[in-house]
């Protein structure tokens, strides 16, 4: 049996492997996403998308938590983890000229976690880091010219791939490091054009693609205030990063005469290496655990976009961004052996954010709960986490964009029992 579910579990590990690839073309329709490096992705996944994302503090024998890489000494000593999810979007833009529905499937992340003995614990994987997917088109009428069209449009996605290692140097205490490789390509494309073709037409094309690496450090300490029951503190810091990129840049300017168009180079950067500046980062979490029970996150998270720049430029739309969260989970009856319903792990957060967006003197907001549970396999320590979000970003005020969302999210979390000296073929 053992041999089934270690075989299973390459297989399986293969097969996400190629989803990897597909990671890099995730679907987006957002318009926030035009800006900076597109739509950010949250820390959360797994067991705590359906907790607000809260996760910090967390420590889980079963559960993998890449969000604090001093979390990887919980894992049992046994213990192959394998983890990994696809989510779904459904999202209801609202404006003052007008509205749109969009949907979005995506690959989320994958990640393994293994020990190495019963105080050291490491874990590698791949997540999205940001999403870039719109396309935005307006009429403006100019005095004496007439309607001037403008368009602007934009693609790509940036990955983030990690190695993590945790130390437990005494009781209570874990410190970890994450070594991060940031990669993916972003396209920006804008267009003005006039009705009278004998008027000129731009057209920008601007293209980026990031490779370099980054560092995320984490500590977590766990104290048994009384039997079964942990208080833990955990905390996370990202030094502000250069990261290399590859930066293009190309514009030109076309005019019609008759039935020949005239074109003339406006701007041009061919490849070549730059840098984004990615800002400073800390989070703090605290939580409260009672073995097999009762699990409650309170998570603080702080990035410093506000002094980042983008190409050796600031960007005055980039402001710092801020999260709060908070998740509760609950079993009725961890080993129930007549009722598998009290067996689920029950699971509901919230967050409330401060995007580093700031459109039209506004920050950009985002507010949801989420209701979900964790599902047991038969037999196993495996679990199957289920999410659903219910969430509003942005506001219609000054011209902006509102967008009301829902997310479903499934997660599966394969585990299975590694390095046992079999007693019998």
């Amino acid at each position: 049996m053992l041999k089934r579910n270690n075989a299973l579990i390459v297989v399986i590990v293969l097969i996400i492997c190629g989803f990897s690839g597909f990671a890099q073309n995730n679907n987006t329709t957002s318009p926030f996403s035009r800006y900076g490096i597109g739509d950010l992705h949250h820390y959360g996944y797994g067991r705590t998308a359906a907790m607000g994302g809260a996760s910090l503090g967390s420590r889980h024998s079963v559960q993998i938590n890449s969000a604090n890489p001093a979390s990887y000494t919980a894992n049992d000593s046994l213990s192959f983890i394998f983890d990994f999810g696809i989510d779904g979007t459904f999202s209801n833009y609202k404006g003052d000229k007008g509205s749109m529905k969009a949907k979005d499937v995506n690959f989320r992340y994958f990640s393994l976690s293994w020990p190495v003995n019963r105080w050291f614990g490491a874990a590698m994987g791949i997540q999205p880091f940001s999403d870039m997917g719109y396309e935005v088109g307006f009429y403006e009428n100019m005095t004496g010219i007439g309607n001037v069209y403008h368009s602007y449009k934009g693609e790509g996605t940036t990955s983030k791939a990690f190695f993590g290692a945790a130390v437990k140097p005494f009781k209570g205490l874990s410190v970890g490091a994450n070594l991060n490789y940031i990669f993916g390509r972003l396209s920006k494309n804008t267009g003005i054009g006039f009705d009278d073709a004998s008027l000129f037409y731009i057209s920008r094309t601007e293209g980026t693609r990031l490779r370099d690496f980054t560092m995320t450090y984490g500590l977590q300490y766990d104290l048994e205030v009384k039997k079964n029951q942990f208080l833990t503190l955990g905390v996370t810091f990202e030094p502000q990063t250069d990261l290399t990129v590859l930066h293009r840049l190309f514009s030109y300017k076309a005019i019609s005469v008759g039935s020949s168009t005239l074109s003339d180079t406006l701007e041009l950067v061919t490849e070549s290496k730059d840098q984004i500046k990615l800002p400073t980062t800390f989070g703090v979490g605290l939580s409260y655990s009672q073995l097999n029970k009762l699990e409650i996150n309170a998570d603080y998270y702080y990035a410093g976009w506000s002094k980042s720049t983008f190409y050796g430029q600031s960007d005055e739309l980039i402001t710092n961004q801020s999260r709060i969260s908070a998740g509760v989970e609950y079993i009725p009856e961890a080993f129930s052996i007549r009722s598998y319903l009290k067996r689920v792990k029950y699971r509901a957060g919230l967050h409330y954010e401060n995007s580093y967006l700031k459109l039209n003197n506004h920050q950009i907001k985002d507010f949801g709960i989420s209701f979900g549970a964790g599902i047991p396999f038969p037999k196993s320590k495996s679990t199957a986490n289920l999410a659903v979000e219910f969430g509003k970003k942005g506001t219609t005020k000054d011209n902006l964009i509102r967008n009301n969302y829902t997310k479903l999210s499934l997660y599966l979390n394969l585990y299975d029992y590694w390095f046992v000296k079999r007693k019998f073929d």
